[in-house]
């Protein structure tokens, strides 16, 4: 024993000792949560936002104060579905003003064609990282044909977006898991298009109401899923939505699973409320609670 342990163990401890339990410690603190067994990894979203459709109204009739309004219930982030008739500066600065980031956008699937290099500018003008196709008409999308077609745009649309430093996704509703052919649409989307340059915002409300379990798609497309909207369900057989944290989706066990999904951005969403900000409100207070 050298001087210094000699010293040391007066009190009970060795420096060797102390190096050793050092080392130790470090080494669990390394160690996922799981495996620690001192903690549970615990239902979060990287970050909480709100799409803009669902105040689409107030948006309408002002915008700065409803993004104003916004950020006063907590939100950080949202996602835009238009600009409602202002440039892409305008909305930036609108932004800037209401201390938000909109790290996200919807457009229109027609935007695909003549118009997508006016878009990706727009999108690196307001900073959007993700530019995302939320609907295609049923006159585009009657036969699996169809959907081959959408898939080869989507890769093409997204590897543009690349070298424009923006994520192209898709947004899902439930018209996307009836099967045809032998497979589902969607099924075929994640299967023919590059995962490089397409990914997916899951909107989990329209996934169960397709009969679907959203961890059924994480697991077997893990890092698939950058943003998830997020909306409750009353159950079957309606579906009627509900704000989060009402309805009968267990957000708690789905959230557990962001990081095997590749979730960088949630978004809230409601279609349809009676009460629009109360209907954000509410989902954001659920969601940070168990999340706290």
């Amino acid at each position: 024993m050298d001087n210094m342990d000699k010293l040391d163990d007066r009190h009970g401890v060795s420096r060797r000792d102390f190096l050793q339990r050092s080392v130790a410690a470090a080494a669990a603190l390394a160690m996922p949560a799981t495996v620690r067994g001192s903690s549970v990894v615990r239902p979060a979203c990287p970050s909480i936002g709100v799409q803009l459709y669902s105040v689409r109204a107030a948006m309408q009739q002002d915008v700065d104060a409803t993004l104003a309004r916004v950020a006063g219930i907590g939100y950080r982030t949202v996602e835009f579905a238009g600009y409602f008739n202002r440039t892409a500066v305008q909305i930036r600065d609108s932004l800037r003003k209401a201390g938000l980031s909109a790290p996200s956008a919807h457009v229109q699937y027609s935007a695909l064609g003549d118009e997508w290099s006016r878009v990706l500018d727009d999108a690196v003008t307001v900073g959007h990282r993700f530019v995302v196709v939320a609907w295609i008409d049923e006159a585009q999308r009657g036969t699996l044909d169809d959907w081959k077609r959408i898939a080869e745009q989507f890769n093409r649309a997204g590897e543009r977006a690349a070298k424009a430093g923006i994520t192209f996704a898709y947004h899902n509703h439930n018209f996307e898991f009836p099967i045809m052919d032998g497979t589902s649409p969607y099924d075929l989307l994640l299967t023919s298009t590059d995962p490089k340059l397409v990914s997916m915002e899951m909107d989990v409300y329209w996934v169960t109401k397709a009969g679907k379990d959203p961890l059924a798609y994480f697991a077997r497309w893990p890092g698939r899923y950058k943003l998830l909207h997020l909306k409750d369900s009353s159950g079957p057989p309606d579906h009627q939505m509900a704000d989060v944290g009402a309805g009968v989706i267990n957000w708690k066990r789905l959230l557990k699973h962001h990081a095997q999904a590749g979730v960088q951005r949630c978004f809230v969403e409601r279609d349809e409320s009676p009460d629009p900000f109360a209907s954000i409100t509410a989902s954001y207070k659920y969601l940070k609670k168990i999340s706290a």
